[in-house]
Protein backbone atom coordinates (compact mmCIF):
# COMPACT_ATOMS: atom_id res chain seq x y z
CA UNK A 1 0.00 0.00 0.00
CA UNK A 2 2.71 2.21 -0.40
CA UNK A 3 2.28 5.27 -2.30
CA UNK A 4 4.57 5.91 -5.52
CA UNK A 5 6.32 9.24 -6.35
CA UNK A 6 7.33 9.68 -9.66
CA UNK A 7 11.25 9.80 -9.72
CA UNK A 8 12.54 13.68 -9.24
CA UNK A 9 9.98 14.61 -6.90
CA UNK A 10 11.53 16.71 -4.70
CA UNK A 11 11.31 16.22 -0.99
CA UNK A 12 8.34 18.71 0.10
CA UNK A 13 6.10 17.10 -2.25
CA UNK A 14 7.03 13.17 -0.73
CA UNK A 15 6.18 14.87 2.48
CA UNK A 16 2.78 16.00 1.63
CA UNK A 17 1.64 13.01 -1.01
CA UNK A 18 -1.15 11.56 0.69
CA UNK A 19 -3.21 8.45 -0.02
CA UNK A 20 -5.88 8.35 -2.39
CA UNK A 21 -9.40 7.83 -0.74
CA UNK A 22 -12.62 7.45 -2.97
CA UNK A 23 -16.67 7.07 -1.59
CA UNK A 24 -18.91 5.95 -3.97
CA UNK A 25 -23.08 5.52 -3.57
CA UNK A 26 -24.72 2.66 -6.20
CA UNK A 27 -28.16 1.16 -5.72
CA UNK A 28 -29.06 2.14 -1.75
CA UNK A 29 -30.66 4.42 0.21
CA UNK A 30 -27.99 6.70 0.63
CA UNK A 31 -27.58 5.95 5.00
CA UNK A 32 -23.77 4.71 4.51
CA UNK A 33 -22.35 7.95 2.67
CA UNK A 34 -24.66 9.97 5.97
CA UNK A 35 -22.91 7.33 8.45
CA UNK A 36 -19.56 8.25 7.25
CA UNK A 37 -19.68 11.82 8.92
CA UNK A 38 -21.23 10.44 12.47
CA UNK A 39 -17.57 9.74 12.87
CA UNK A 40 -17.85 13.56 13.73
CA UNK A 41 -14.94 15.60 14.32
CA UNK A 42 -12.98 12.50 13.31
CA UNK A 43 -13.77 13.23 9.87
CA UNK A 44 -11.30 16.06 10.18
CA UNK A 45 -8.73 13.24 10.63
CA UNK A 46 -9.69 11.33 7.63
CA UNK A 47 -9.04 14.69 5.62
CA UNK A 48 -5.57 15.07 7.03
CA UNK A 49 -4.73 11.54 6.22
CA UNK A 50 -6.32 10.96 2.92
CA UNK A 51 -6.62 12.80 -0.74
CA UNK A 52 -9.84 12.83 -1.06
CA UNK A 53 -10.71 12.29 -4.69
CA UNK A 54 -14.21 11.03 -5.12
CA UNK A 55 -17.10 11.71 -3.09
CA UNK A 56 -19.88 12.48 -5.20
CA UNK A 57 -22.52 12.80 -2.12
CA UNK A 58 -20.02 15.32 -0.68
CA UNK A 59 -18.12 16.79 -3.73
CA UNK A 60 -18.82 18.21 -7.18
CA UNK A 61 -16.16 15.32 -8.72
CA UNK A 62 -17.23 13.63 -11.84
CA UNK A 63 -16.89 9.95 -13.29
CA UNK A 64 -14.56 11.13 -16.03
CA UNK A 65 -11.92 12.43 -13.37
CA UNK A 66 -12.03 8.81 -11.90
CA UNK A 67 -11.78 7.46 -15.57
CA UNK A 68 -8.68 9.53 -15.85
CA UNK A 69 -7.06 8.32 -13.36
CA UNK A 70 -4.36 5.68 -13.94
CA UNK A 71 -5.52 2.12 -13.02
CA UNK A 72 -4.51 1.67 -9.21
CA UNK A 73 -4.13 5.37 -8.28
CA UNK A 74 -6.63 5.19 -6.14
CA UNK A 75 -5.37 3.52 -2.64
CA UNK A 76 -8.63 2.75 -0.94
CA UNK A 77 -12.59 2.67 -2.29
CA UNK A 78 -15.43 2.67 0.11
CA UNK A 79 -18.26 1.27 -2.47
CA UNK A 80 -21.98 0.88 -1.10
CA UNK A 81 -24.99 0.03 -2.49
CA UNK A 82 -26.07 -3.28 -4.48
CA UNK A 83 -25.27 -3.22 -8.14
CA UNK A 84 -29.50 -2.84 -9.66
CA UNK A 85 -28.43 -1.05 -13.23
CA UNK A 86 -26.18 -1.18 -15.61
CA UNK A 87 -24.55 2.30 -14.64
CA UNK A 88 -23.98 0.89 -10.93
CA UNK A 89 -21.84 -2.19 -12.60
CA UNK A 90 -20.13 0.27 -14.94
CA UNK A 91 -18.82 2.07 -11.98
CA UNK A 92 -18.17 -1.21 -9.54
CA UNK A 93 -15.88 -2.19 -12.60
CA UNK A 94 -14.26 1.28 -13.17
CA UNK A 95 -13.51 1.52 -9.28
CA UNK A 96 -12.18 -1.82 -9.40
CA UNK A 97 -9.97 -1.37 -11.80
CA UNK A 98 -8.79 2.52 -10.24
CA UNK A 99 -8.83 1.36 -6.28
CA UNK A 100 -5.73 -0.80 -4.88
CA UNK A 101 -8.18 -1.85 -2.12
CA UNK A 102 -11.87 -2.14 -3.07
CA UNK A 103 -14.48 -2.53 0.14
CA UNK A 104 -18.13 -3.44 0.14
CA UNK A 105 -19.10 -1.17 2.43
CA UNK A 106 -22.83 -1.50 4.20
CA UNK A 107 -25.44 -4.14 3.95
CA UNK A 108 -26.44 -3.45 0.19
CA UNK A 109 -22.71 -3.99 -1.15
CA UNK A 110 -22.22 -6.76 1.07
CA UNK A 111 -25.35 -8.55 0.71
CA UNK A 112 -28.03 -7.19 -1.33
CA UNK A 113 -30.19 -5.66 1.17
CA UNK A 114 -32.93 -3.86 0.47
CA UNK A 115 -32.98 -3.55 -3.12
CA UNK A 116 -32.07 -7.34 -3.77
CA UNK A 117 -35.58 -7.94 -1.88
CA UNK A 118 -36.72 -7.34 -5.68
CA UNK A 119 -35.52 -10.54 -6.73
CA UNK A 120 -38.92 -12.33 -5.04
CA UNK A 121 -40.28 -10.22 -8.48
CA UNK A 122 -39.47 -9.73 -12.18
CA UNK A 123 -38.27 -6.62 -13.93
CA UNK A 124 -41.76 -6.60 -15.46
CA UNK A 125 -43.38 -6.81 -12.47
CA UNK A 126 -41.78 -3.95 -10.76
CA UNK A 127 -42.11 -1.56 -13.58
CA UNK A 128 -45.78 -2.68 -14.41
CA UNK A 129 -46.28 -1.89 -10.59
CA UNK A 130 -44.59 1.24 -10.19
CA UNK A 131 -45.97 2.72 -13.73
CA UNK A 132 -49.54 1.47 -13.55
CA UNK A 133 -51.03 -0.72 -11.14
CA UNK A 134 -50.06 1.00 -7.92
CA UNK A 135 -52.92 2.75 -6.56
CA UNK A 136 -51.51 5.98 -6.14
CA UNK A 137 -50.51 5.83 -10.13
CA UNK A 138 -52.11 8.13 -12.46
CA UNK A 139 -50.38 6.78 -16.00
CA UNK A 140 -53.41 6.22 -18.16
CA UNK A 141 -51.05 6.74 -21.40
CA UNK A 142 -48.32 4.02 -19.06
CA UNK A 143 -45.44 6.24 -20.08
CA UNK A 144 -42.25 4.63 -19.41
CA UNK A 145 -38.97 5.35 -19.03
CA UNK A 146 -36.98 4.47 -22.14
CA UNK A 147 -32.61 3.32 -22.01
CA UNK A 148 -32.45 5.64 -25.20
CA UNK A 149 -34.73 8.75 -26.16
CA UNK A 150 -33.84 11.17 -29.35
CA UNK A 151 -34.74 14.72 -29.03
CA UNK A 152 -34.20 17.86 -30.51
CA UNK A 153 -31.48 18.87 -27.79
CA UNK A 154 -29.41 15.68 -28.06
CA UNK A 155 -29.59 11.49 -27.01
CA UNK A 156 -30.76 11.03 -23.34
CA UNK A 157 -30.26 7.83 -21.99
CA UNK A 158 -30.65 5.53 -18.78
CA UNK A 159 -28.98 2.97 -17.38
CA UNK A 160 -30.25 -0.55 -18.19
CA UNK A 161 -32.95 -1.51 -15.32
CA UNK A 162 -31.63 -5.46 -14.45
CA UNK A 163 -33.79 -8.58 -13.62
CA UNK A 164 -31.51 -9.40 -10.74
CA UNK A 165 -29.81 -7.46 -8.10
CA UNK A 166 -26.50 -8.76 -7.00
CA UNK A 167 -24.12 -7.74 -4.19
CA UNK A 168 -20.63 -5.85 -5.22
CA UNK A 169 -18.75 -9.08 -4.82
CA UNK A 170 -20.77 -11.25 -8.02
CA UNK A 171 -19.64 -8.13 -10.21
CA UNK A 172 -16.32 -7.41 -9.42
CA UNK A 173 -13.58 -9.00 -6.98
CA UNK A 174 -13.79 -7.32 -3.66
CA UNK A 175 -11.07 -7.11 -1.15
CA UNK A 176 -13.26 -6.29 2.12
CA UNK A 177 -16.25 -6.22 3.67
CA UNK A 178 -17.79 -3.96 6.28
CA UNK A 179 -21.86 -5.05 6.56
CA UNK A 180 -24.18 -2.67 8.45
CA UNK A 181 -27.34 -1.04 7.47
CA UNK A 182 -25.58 1.37 8.21
CA UNK A 183 -22.29 0.55 9.30
CA UNK A 184 -22.47 1.91 13.03
CA UNK A 185 -19.97 5.37 13.25
CA UNK A 186 -17.36 3.14 15.88
CA UNK A 187 -16.81 0.58 13.41
CA UNK A 188 -16.67 2.74 10.47
CA UNK A 189 -13.92 4.88 12.62
CA UNK A 190 -12.32 1.67 13.82
CA UNK A 191 -11.69 0.71 9.72
CA UNK A 192 -10.44 3.77 8.83
CA UNK A 193 -8.29 4.30 11.70
CA UNK A 194 -6.88 0.58 11.11
CA UNK A 195 -6.60 1.23 7.19
CA UNK A 196 -4.52 4.96 8.13
CA UNK A 197 -2.12 2.69 10.61
CA UNK A 198 -1.32 0.50 7.97
CA UNK A 199 -0.60 3.10 5.28
CA UNK A 200 1.11 5.52 7.79
CA UNK A 201 3.10 2.60 8.94
CA UNK A 202 3.60 0.35 6.23
CA UNK A 203 2.24 -2.36 7.88
CA UNK A 204 0.66 -5.64 6.01
CA UNK A 205 -3.25 -5.33 4.76
CA UNK A 206 -5.54 -8.01 6.43
CA UNK A 207 -6.20 -11.18 4.68
CA UNK A 208 -8.03 -10.86 1.64
CA UNK A 209 -11.87 -11.29 2.29
CA UNK A 210 -11.64 -10.10 5.65
CA UNK A 211 -15.47 -8.86 7.04
CA UNK A 212 -14.10 -5.56 9.06
CA UNK A 213 -15.67 -3.56 11.45
CA UNK A 214 -17.65 -6.17 12.32
CA UNK A 215 -17.92 -9.02 15.69
CA UNK A 216 -17.10 -12.69 15.18
CA UNK A 217 -20.05 -13.56 16.92
CA UNK A 218 -23.86 -13.28 16.81
CA UNK A 219 -26.12 -10.30 18.05
CA UNK A 220 -26.99 -12.50 20.76
CA UNK A 221 -23.69 -13.07 22.25
CA UNK A 222 -23.88 -9.12 22.73
CA UNK A 223 -27.44 -8.87 23.12
CA UNK A 224 -28.22 -7.23 27.30
CA UNK A 225 -31.15 -9.34 27.60
CA UNK A 226 -31.21 -12.47 29.65
CA UNK A 227 -32.80 -15.47 27.68
CA UNK A 228 -34.09 -18.20 29.39
CA UNK A 229 -34.56 -20.35 26.62
CA UNK A 230 -38.64 -20.78 26.65
CA UNK A 231 -40.60 -22.47 24.30
CA UNK A 232 -42.59 -19.93 22.02
CA UNK A 233 -46.34 -20.82 21.51
CA UNK A 234 -47.03 -17.56 18.98
CA UNK A 235 -45.68 -14.98 17.56
CA UNK A 236 -46.30 -11.40 17.90
CA UNK A 237 -45.68 -7.98 15.94
CA UNK A 238 -43.87 -5.30 17.68
CA UNK A 239 -47.42 -2.88 18.05
CA UNK A 240 -49.15 -5.97 19.55
CA UNK A 241 -46.97 -6.30 23.10
CA UNK A 242 -44.99 -4.32 25.09
CA UNK A 243 -41.65 -5.79 26.34
CA UNK A 244 -40.63 -6.93 29.18
CA UNK A 245 -37.26 -4.80 30.22
CA UNK A 246 -34.65 -6.53 30.40
CA UNK A 247 -36.28 -9.99 29.19
CA UNK A 248 -35.13 -12.02 25.74
CA UNK A 249 -37.49 -10.65 22.98
CA UNK A 250 -37.37 -13.99 21.19
CA UNK A 251 -38.56 -15.23 24.48
CA UNK A 252 -41.77 -13.14 24.60
CA UNK A 253 -42.68 -14.31 20.81
CA UNK A 254 -40.90 -11.36 19.41
CA UNK A 255 -39.64 -12.69 15.81
CA UNK A 256 -35.63 -11.33 16.48
CA UNK A 257 -32.79 -11.77 13.62
CA UNK A 258 -30.49 -11.95 16.60
CA UNK A 259 -29.54 -16.16 16.61
CA UNK A 260 -28.82 -15.56 12.96
CA UNK A 261 -26.75 -12.26 12.68
CA UNK A 262 -23.25 -11.03 13.22
CA UNK A 263 -22.32 -9.13 16.27
CA UNK A 264 -20.61 -5.76 16.05
CA UNK A 265 -23.79 -3.10 16.25
CA UNK A 266 -23.38 -2.91 19.89
CA UNK A 267 -26.74 -4.48 20.68
CA UNK A 268 -28.33 -1.36 19.77
CA UNK A 269 -31.79 -2.11 18.76
CA UNK A 270 -32.29 -5.03 21.08
CA UNK A 271 -31.02 -3.15 24.03
CA UNK A 272 -33.81 -0.59 23.89
CA UNK A 273 -36.61 -3.19 23.11
CA UNK A 274 -36.29 -3.36 19.69
CA UNK A 275 -35.95 -6.65 17.61
CA UNK A 276 -33.04 -7.56 15.51
CA UNK A 277 -33.44 -6.82 12.38
CA UNK A 278 -30.15 -8.32 10.75
CA UNK A 279 -28.84 -5.74 9.09
CA UNK A 280 -25.20 -6.93 9.89
CA UNK A 281 -25.55 -9.83 7.88
CA UNK A 282 -25.28 -13.86 8.38
CA UNK A 283 -23.26 -14.87 11.87
CA UNK A 284 -19.84 -16.17 11.29
CA UNK A 285 -19.67 -19.43 9.48
CA UNK A 286 -22.86 -19.06 8.47
CA UNK A 287 -23.51 -18.51 4.50
CA UNK A 288 -27.56 -18.45 4.35
CA UNK A 289 -29.17 -16.19 6.98
CA UNK A 290 -32.90 -17.27 6.65
CA UNK A 291 -31.85 -20.94 6.72
CA UNK A 292 -29.48 -20.12 10.24
CA UNK A 293 -32.81 -18.28 11.94
CA UNK A 294 -35.14 -21.04 10.63
CA UNK A 295 -33.13 -23.25 12.15
CA UNK A 296 -33.38 -21.56 15.64
CA UNK A 297 -36.62 -20.84 15.50
CA UNK A 298 -37.35 -24.71 15.23
CA UNK A 299 -35.62 -25.59 18.30
CA UNK A 300 -37.85 -22.71 20.35
CA UNK A 301 -41.51 -23.55 19.04
CA UNK A 302 -43.55 -25.00 21.57
CA UNK A 303 -45.74 -28.15 19.78
CA UNK A 304 -45.15 -31.10 17.82
CA UNK A 305 -48.40 -31.26 16.08
CA UNK A 306 -48.12 -30.30 11.99
CA UNK A 307 -51.49 -28.14 12.52
CA UNK A 308 -49.76 -26.29 15.54
CA UNK A 309 -46.82 -25.92 14.26
CA UNK A 310 -48.43 -24.22 10.90
CA UNK A 311 -50.89 -21.65 13.02
CA UNK A 312 -47.71 -20.79 15.06
CA UNK A 313 -45.70 -19.96 11.93
CA UNK A 314 -48.37 -18.25 10.54
CA UNK A 315 -47.97 -15.49 12.96
CA UNK A 316 -44.75 -14.44 10.98
CA UNK A 317 -45.79 -12.10 8.53
CA UNK A 318 -43.68 -11.80 5.32
CA UNK A 319 -40.76 -14.58 5.96
CA UNK A 320 -38.39 -14.04 3.05
CA UNK A 321 -39.05 -10.11 3.56
CA UNK A 322 -38.08 -11.07 7.60
CA UNK A 323 -35.36 -13.46 7.02
CA UNK A 324 -33.78 -12.11 4.15
CA UNK A 325 -34.50 -8.20 4.68
CA UNK A 326 -30.66 -7.79 4.26
CA UNK A 327 -29.18 -10.84 2.30
CA UNK A 328 -31.35 -12.08 -0.29
CA UNK A 329 -28.65 -11.86 -2.99
CA UNK A 330 -26.28 -13.68 -1.54
CA UNK A 331 -29.10 -16.58 -0.26
CA UNK A 332 -28.62 -20.17 -1.26
CA UNK A 333 -31.79 -19.00 -3.23
CA UNK A 334 -30.72 -15.89 -4.71
CA UNK A 335 -34.27 -14.81 -6.45
CA UNK A 336 -37.46 -16.80 -6.16
CA UNK A 337 -37.71 -19.48 -7.99
CA UNK A 338 -39.32 -19.64 -11.04
CA UNK A 339 -38.45 -16.17 -11.76
CA UNK A 340 -36.49 -15.19 -14.69
CA UNK A 341 -32.95 -16.36 -15.00
CA UNK A 342 -30.97 -13.36 -16.50
CA UNK A 343 -30.33 -9.75 -17.09
CA UNK A 344 -28.44 -9.14 -20.15
CA UNK A 345 -25.38 -10.24 -18.71
CA UNK A 346 -25.47 -13.78 -18.01
CA UNK A 347 -27.43 -16.43 -16.04
CA UNK A 348 -28.26 -15.98 -12.19
CA UNK A 349 -25.55 -16.28 -10.19
CA UNK A 350 -27.21 -18.51 -6.83
CA UNK A 351 -25.43 -18.79 -3.40
CA UNK A 352 -22.73 -17.42 -4.61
Amino acid sequence: MSIDIEPGADTAAETTAKPKLALYWASSCGGCEIAVLDIKEKILDVDAAFDIVFWPVAVDFKVKDVEAMADGEIDLCLFNGAVRNSDNAYMAELLRRKAKVLVAFGSCACEGCIPALSNTTSRAATLDWVYQESPSTDNPDDTRPQERTVTAFGVLELPEFWETVRALDQIVDVDYFVPGCPPQAHQIWAVLETVIDILQNDKPLPPKGTVLGAGDRTCCDECPLVREEKKITGFKRVYEIIPEPGRCLLDQGILCMGPATRSGCGGLCVSVGVPCRGCYGPAPNSKDQGTKMIAALASVVDSQDPEEIDRILDGIVDPIGTFYRFSMAKATLGRVAGGPSGDGRGTVEVGS
